[in-house]
């Protein structure tokens, strides 16, 4: 469930948001409704997973929270041990809020600190301090066994000494998963606008690999399995939702700019809160549709499993498209390995860490050429 409201807008964000809570109630109802319109998408299959995600959802209340989740244990069958996942920003973290979480199902904490540094977080325009990041730490670690927190890397006045600590705080308080990504410039957001007029420094991408470099290995010396590119797990603590895209599964997208997939279609909403609402209301989906063809899901298959620690499995392709793409895939790799970028054992293709930094260009390479 896509929950599209934030407090203030992040310097680097390019997701769909709002700083206005003008609709929320609105919005939250034509969740609930939607939910209805979509009750046949999944086809009766078990739900594993229900996450809410952003925007910032932890800005909802309790109340609207355990309205969602009712609705969706009514119209679909949600597994017993499901994971529920709530994004959430320290600055909403307090002790009742996280009793109230509890209490209404959430069991897993998805927290945005992106940073304990004070200049970090004034430059990212982040809504939360340094204090708070912390105080918001201990106080969910004492309700939550299964949290999750975000963390950036790569910006322009990130050393690599203040990245350790980054890292070596977010470990001290047992924190079982973590997502680390490193810090990206989209267009239309305002750090683009920022460097565009030379009001702050671009992306300083050697730095930011080697920032990564050191990521990788400083939490696999704490003992965390590094299970796709930017996400590191105790054992098993994985995150089971986002796990479920990297496998290929199907899922079902709420909300305005959600994305749905069936295993061949994908639509995503359209990413517009009045107009989605709008639509919502007279029984009817706005949004947009493909239809994948056999090359385009074994790219994305290519793309989605070079990221994981499983790897790109070569048996998988052989059986589920032809063993004349396994060979086409073959002739690239010699290449990839000699360069110290892959490894090859039992027809699984696995990055090396070297790899990883080059993950995107490596699938690309993979990739085959879509019909005009």
């Amino acid at each position: 469930m896509h929950i599209p409201f934030c407090k203030q807008a992040c310097t680097y964000c390019n997701f769909h948001f709002t700083t206005s809570l003008h609709y929320k109630n609105e919005l939250v109802a034509a969740i609930v409704k939607e939910t209805e319109l979509q009750k046949d998408f999944l086809q009766g299959e078990e739900i594993a997973t229900i996450y809410f995600g952003g925007g910032t959802p932890s800005l909802l209340n309790s109340e609207d929270l355990k309205l969602l989740i009712d609705k969706i244990k009514s119209v679909f069958s949600v597994a017993e041990n499901g994971e529920v996942t709530l994004e959430a920003n320290p600055d909403d973290i307090t002790e009742k809020k996280l009793f109230a979480w509890k209490d209404i199902g959430i069991n897993r904490l998805s927290i945005g600190i992106q940073s304990f540094l004070e200049e970090d977080l004034v430059w990212m325009n982040r809504a939360h301090s340094r204090e708070l990041a912390v105080r918001s730490l201990q106080l969910a670690v004492k309700e939550f066994q299964n949290i999750s927190i975000d963390l950036i890397y790569g910006s322009p006045f990130l050393s690599d000494e203040q990245w350790k600590k980054n890292v070596d705080l977010a470990v001290s308080f047992g924190i079982p998963h973590l997502s680390c990504y490193a810090l990206t410039v989209e267009e239309k957001t305002p750090l683009h606008k920022q460097i565009a007029l030379k009001k702050t420094n671009d992306i300083d991408s050697d730095k930011q690999a080697h920032q990564f470099l050191l990521l990788m290995q400083w939490l696999r010396d704490y003992g965390y399995e590094h299970y796709e590119v930017s996400n590191f797990a105790k054992p098993g603590f994985r995150s089971r939702h986002n796990s479920s895209y990297w496998q290929g599964k199907k899922y079902l997208g709420l909300g305005p700019s959600a994305h749905s997939y069936d295993g061949l279609v994908r639509k995503w909403n359209v990413a517009n809160n009045k107009k989605y609402i709008a639509a919502i209301e007279k029984g009817v989906m706005d949004n947009e549709t493909e239809v994948l063809t056999e090359t385009q899901m074994l790219n994305e298959y290519i793309m989605i499993a070079l990221r994981t620690i499983e790897g790109l499995d070569l048996e998988k392709i052989k059986t589920v498209w032809s063993n004349e793409k396994v060979r086409e895939i073959e002739k690239s790799l010699p290449h990839f390995k000699k360069h110290g970028l892959i490894t090859i054992q039992e027809n699984k293709v696995q990055l090396t860490d070297e790899g990883m930094l080059r993950a995107d260009g490596i699938a690309s390479d993979l990739f085959f050429p879509l019909s005009p």
